[in-house]
């Protein structure tokens, strides 16, 4: 028999409805003995039997299924790490990734990539959209300012701008790559149905990226060596790392730094050259 003292499951649910308002939600009327909603008003909000319910804070009854979690987590209006967090107390695993389309980053995490200064680094979503950059990386990698918001995206530029192309030592190589972490990213994201229209695209206009794709390569390496032939100052040489962002799992961070000194002095130039071509504008 499951102790109050080890049925956390319980206690977290106790402790997430007492913090609730019973008035905000429409409970009204009757003397309370305790603050936040009674079991019977969470099991409605979460349209379970009250009796199940009443069964899951007591210890009592097995383990719930993720649907009934899912109604209490929206029930309790639990937060996105609240509700991870009772997947794992009901269940023992996370909730399966339910994948949010985003065209933007907040205030801080733009600075944390313009603090970067001479690394370009980008922030892009498990599609591969771009949707911030710092100073380093439109000089170096792409201007993506000037381009329209749903040209910011990786695959479409490797595979569709020659620009893009021209600028890679070994394009094959990196295509490949490319094609390989996207598959990954877009299954532990949960946009697999999110990311389906642009691989119809591109595998309709792009023969090289149909090949890819049908190889059925799974890409898990983030980080290692970008040589870029940039038009500007000749060959560049980056080491890139790849980094999760906490609490976000649509959203990935890539980092590249140069490999050297002469390096570091040519990603300068071109940031200087990018100011002042802003300037003059």
């Amino acid at each position: 028999m499951t102790t109050p003292a080890t049925n956390v499951l319980g206690t977290y649910l106790r402790d997430r409805r007492t913090r609730l308002d019973p008035a905000a939600l429409g409970f009204i009327g009757g003397r309370r003995r305790t603050a936040g909603l009674r079991r019977e008003e969470v099991a409605q909000r979460a349209n379970i039997s009250p009796t199940w319910y009443t069964w899951l804070e007591q210890g009592r009854g097995g383990a719930p299924s993720a649907d009934v979690l899912d109604r209490i987590a929206k029930g309790l209006m639990l937060t996105e790490p609240e509700r991870e967090h009772l997947f794992l107390l009901g269940l023992g695993r996370p909730p399966e990734v339910r994948y949010k389309a985003i065209d933007g980053v907040t205030p801080r995490l733009q600075r944390v990539l313009d603090a970067l200064g001479n690394s370009p680094a980008i922030i892009k979503t498990a599609t591969w959209d771009v949707v911030a950059w710092n100073r380093a990386a439109a000089a170096v990698l792409t201007d993506y300012s000037k381009l329209p918001r749903q040209q910011r995206n990786i695959l479409r530029l490797m595979f569709a701008d020659s620009r893009v192309r021209a600028k890679q030592e070994d394009w094959e190589s990196v295509a490949r790559y490319v094609v390989g972490s996207f598959r990954a990213d877009v299954a532990r994201a949960g946009a697999t149905e999110e990311s389906m229209v642009l691989v119809d695209e591109l595998s309709r206009t792009s023969p090289e990226f149909d090949r890819l794709w049908r190889d059925n390569e799974v890409a898990t390496k983030h980080e290692g060596i970008k040589r870029i032939h940039h038009p500007g100052v000749g060959l560049l040489e980056l080491e890139f790392s790849g980094f999760a962002i906490d609490g976000r799992p649509e959203l990935g961070m890539v980092i590249y730094h140069p490999a050297s000194s002469r390096d570091a002095d040519l990603v300068r130039s071109l940031i200087a050259a990018l100011d002042n071509d802003a300037t003059r504008s």
